[in-house]
């Protein structure tokens, strides 16, 4: 065996543990980390390299809910120029996204005619909050956690995160469009 041979061997396994639960453990940007697909199977966000990505924490049974609409306006808009749509279900406030995947990829097709990718159901906050939240939390600070559904994440086409928009700020407002085209100008 080659000197080094183990450490190296032991690295590999620890970086595909890590995409596997969905985190490295020297998380760089957003491109490592990997969510599971509504349907199942990986939807890692390396697959969204060189695109603009709108990661939303989303409930079924909320307020809110009615931005399912504006977010898949954006969609549509911007899709053809780079951006990603990527909605997140979470339960974490006041139980309003209660269903099974199946349930909640059923609702947002018939109900809002949603085309963009759906994550499986996860925690959005707290010690069991996906890494990609605790990444976010840490990288952008407390102030910018989801404080309800509809929290609204813009990463660049490099992953990083450039921007963090509340529940109340709507799909297509200014500040979410004027953040968009900044990003995909910049990739």
């Amino acid at each position: 065996m080659v000197k080094g041979m183990g450490f190296k061997f032991a690295r590999c396994l620890a970086l595909a543990a890590g995409l596997l639960w969905g985190a490295p453990a020297m998380a760089r940007n957003a491109h490592d980390f990997a969510f599971e697909g509504i349907e199942g199977g990986p939807m890692p966000m390396s697959q969204f390299k060189g695109k603009v990505v709108l990661v939303v924490n989303t409930a079924s049974f909320c307020g809110f809910t009615p931005q399912y609409e504006g977010l898949e306006q954006i969609f549509k808009e911007y899709q053809g120029r780079g951006l990603v749509v990527l909605g997140v279900p979470a339960n974490n406030f006041g139980g309003q996204e209660p269903g099974t995947n199946a349930e909640i990829k059923e609702f947002c097709e018939a109900k809002y005619d949603v085309d963009f990718p759906l994550a499986s159901k996860v925690s959005v906050k707290g010690g069991d909050a996906h890494p990609f939240y605790k990444w976010a939390l840490e990288t952008l600070g407390e102030d910018k956690a989801p404080q309800w559904n509809f929290h609204k994440y813009l990463v660049d086409a490099k992953g990083d995160l450039v921007a963090s928009f509340p529940t109340r700020v709507v799909p297509d407002a200014p500040e979410i469009k004027a953040a968009i085209d900044r990003a995909i100008a910049a990739k």
